[in-house]
């Protein structure tokens, strides 16, 4: 079992960002904006990380490791403020699913951009998804509604994270990468934030549950286990493995959120 750590941890992941999708809606049902969402989730998430590992960054932070976690960053802003937008056009199980489409894209990048030859199970694995993906999105007239063209959007956010999370994880301490990624992610939010004009964090106690349950355990310890994990797992598996948030992410909007399970939910599933 110890050679299957890293599988093992990136299962563990997806059940909890699985739970992720309920604390987003819990979130926004709290009077919370997406914006103010990513924000505080971003700012509780680098906090906990810096201040426990405070030295260890500070021993270990290198150009190559900051211009990497800019990057890695910049990627997770984006495809949270996508999802999050997303989330209020469409239903948090969709909005699950279609995030999974990530793993379709995540085989193409190290082909595009290295040339590596494209694994036949990925492949099959990722058509298998894709397929899940359009019974569930596609509407009777065979359209996308804005919310669910905004997740797919997001979803080729979160495959680029997670293709360079395991370039750069070979040559940087997943620590310093993490907190750098976290720092990026909730400077930009903060700056689009105040852009926009939504200064406040004003909600019912709900909302902020919602979101220190996505800053605690979906963005601080998933993303590091994550990023740890993926040092011995390829960006392709890794990118199945984390496809499987989906399910978890449909089965806890049915049991919490109450959401009808329908035929298409189960044969899109």
């Amino acid at each position: 079992m110890k050679k299957y750590y890293g599988e093992l941890g990136l299962i563990l992941v997806s059940i909890v960002w699985g739970c992720g999708y309920v604390a987003t809606q819990f979130g926004l049902d709290g009077g919370l904006t997406p914006l103010q969402i990513i924000t505080m989730r971003f700012f509780l998430a680098a906090l906990f990380i810096n201040v426990i590992f405070f030295k260890h960054i500070k021993a270990n932070i290198d150009k190559k490791a900051l211009k990497s976690g800019i990057m890695l960053g910049t990627f997770l802003f984006v495809a949270f403020t996508l999802q999050t937008i997303g989330l209020m056009h469409t239903t948090p199980s969709k909005n699950a699913f279609i995030t999974s489409a990530n793993v379709v894209i995540v085989p193409f990048i190290g082909f595009l951009i290295y040339r590596r030859k494209l694994d036949k199970f990925g492949i099959i694995s990722s058509f298998i998804a894709l397929v899940g993906i359009g019974i569930l999105s596609l509407e009777s007239n065979l359209t996308l509604n804005f919310g669910d063209m905004l997740t797919l959007l997001c979803a080729f956010g979160f495959a680029f994270h997670i293709f360079f999370t395991s370039e750069f994880v070979k040559y940087s301490s997943p620590i310093v990468l993490t907190s750098i990624q976290f720092t990026v992610a909730f400077a930009l939010s903060a700056v689009v934030q105040l852009g926009s004009g939504q200064w406040g964090f004003a909600a019912e106690p709900k909302g902020y549950m919602g979101v220190l349950f996505l800053a605690v355990f979906s963005t601080s310890i998933c993303f590091f286990m994550q990023t740890i994990c993926q040092k011995v797992v390829d960006g392709t598996k890794a990118a199945i493995i984390l496809s499987t948030e989906a399910v978890f992410g449909t089965i806890f909007s049915v049991i919490v959120l109450h959401e009808a399970l329908t035929t298409k939910l189960i044969i899109g599933s």
